[in-house]
């Protein structure tokens, strides 16, 4: 007997529509109670899937002990640049962005992405020249420097980062940089010396990220286009003597003549933001040992990965050069899943393959001679 399943499709995620933006980000972030201040959230490139090798470590699994093929997908990081600091107030009605501090020379990169940069930048420092004596106290009150950040500490929230992505330093051919937040962990105070520091220099993935531990991710999927409701939906093929096939029986009764959201419909399918939770992170990995993930011909639809990369456990939405957003995990996960020892990647297992694959043909070709 075939399990229960009167309909498939989640309609969790509806409106089925196409992402407004490539470029997917968080919006909650978890109180982590850390005492050091440290991001909470970072950006990749997803490069592909890779399968690598490791002993289970799960002490109530049926393979514990033994060495185990564990799919896994690679996300390249370079290096993100703080092109800002942001700080937020709080009232009843949540979070509100109060002021921000930028960097006065951008680079060519973020150039594509903001072509009025610097202009933004002189109109927000100069809005207080030719106003009125009324408003002058409240632009005054407006901080445009970390000085004037530090002062006014009091009426602040929350600090973030502003980053840019530096997709040039990959070899996707990607020239625009991606601009997001990276939130903090800590008090305010914290955050804002933590900033200041950070201001205008590199911040790299093993500052955000540590292997062992899990991390959800957020990207926008594989669009797949306009599809009919068997693919989009999962409705089950009608018997060959129906007059059409693939598609639904009945939309609605007659009286009231009403097509209930419900109902599976033709649409939109993929291109849309996903998020999947507590995804094992198996390897943080410096720009130094970055070829030990790469299979000899590059990973397909992407190419070399050149610069610190994540291998995290199974799959990831979205294709190939796609952006991908990682944040420490939100909910409670179970500690065992997915855990791993003495991880090798393929490039690190081939020389002993290989060795064993010329013993082999050398044993053959002596019993053929005998």
């Amino acid at each position: 007997m075939s399990a229960h399943k009167p309909r498939s499709g989640s309609l969790a995620y509806y409106p089925r529509v196409r992402s407004a933006r490539h470029f997917a980000n968080f919006r909650t972030y978890p109180e982590t109670g850390l005492k050091e201040v440290r991001p909470l959230n970072f950006f990749g490139y997803k490069a592909g899937m890779l399968t690598l090798f490791g002993r289970n470590a799960h002490d109530k699994s049926h393979t514990f002990g033994q060495e185990t093929a564990i799919p896994s997908t690679i996300i390249e990081c370079p290096p993100m640049k703080v092109i800002g600091v942001r700080a937020y107030r709080k009232d009843v009605f949540g979070l509100h962005a109060i002021s921000e501090v930028t960097v006065d020379k951008p680079e060519k990169d973020l150039r594509r992405k903001i072509k009025a940069f610097k202009e933004k930048g002189k109109a927000r420092q100069e809005a207080g020249k030719g106003k009125d004596k009324g408003n002058a106290k409240e632009e005054e009150s407006t901080p445009v420097t970390f000085e004037m950040l530090e002062k006014s500490a009091q009426k602040i929230a929350d600090v973030v980062l502003l980053v840019q992505t530096q997709p040039s330093m990959t070899g996707i051919g990607k020239k625009k940089a991606d601009v997001g937040e990276v939130h903090l962990s800590g008090d305010a105070v914290q955050k804002l010396v933590y900033a200041k520091e950070k201001f205008g220099k590199d911040l790299r993935v093993s500052e955000a990220l540590v292997a062992g531990n899990f991390a959800d991710v957020k990207a926008v999927d594989k669009g797949k286009g306009f599809q009919g409701v068997v693919k989009r939906f999962g409705v089950k093929i009608h018997r060959p003597k129906a007059k059409k096939r693939r598609y639904v029986g009945s939309i609605g009764p007659w009286y009231p003549p009403v097509v209930m959201w419900t109902v599976a419909r033709a649409g939109q399918m993929g291109y849309q933001n996903r998020t999947e939770y507590n995804k094992r992170i198996l390897v943080v990995e410096s720009q130094q040992n970055a070829s030990v993930a790469n299979p000899s011909a590059g990973f397909q639809n992407y190419g070399i990965v050149k610069n610190d990369f994540v291998a995290l456990h199974g799959s990831v939405p979205g294709a190939a050069k796609r952006p991908v957003a990682i944040r420490v995990p939100t909910r409670l996960q179970d500690a065992n899943k997915a855990k791993f020892t003495d991880l090798k990647f393929p490039s690190q297992t081939a020389p002993a393959d290989e060795g064993r694959a010329n013993k082999g043909k050398a044993e053959a070709k002596a019993g053929k001679k005998q």
